[in-house]
């Protein structure tokens, strides 16, 4: 089992912006902009090597990176 951190979620918010950890209800961080949400969510994600999830506006994921060691990593079938 990995000792990874759960992944963060970028989300709209009535305030702006959050940042959530899967599985949370209540936001670790709201800021103003996007941009700064991402900011967080990244850090937070590289301290537990787990993975970033951008919502868009209407709340689809339109983006994220992966900040763990998959101990899985897609192999060459040449």
């Amino acid at each position: 089992m990995s000792n990874r951190g759960k992944n963060q979620h970028v989300v709209k918010h009535p305030d702006g912006w959050a940042v959530k950890g899967e599985g949370n209800t209540k936001a670790t961080k709201v800021t103003d902009t996007q941009k700064e949400a991402i900011q967080v969510a990244t850090e937070i994600a590289k301290n537990q090597k787990s993975d970033t999830k951008i919502h868009g506006e209407n709340g689809q994921i339109r983006g994220g990176n992966s900040y763990g060691n998959d101990p899985c990593p897609p192999k060459d079938k040449k």
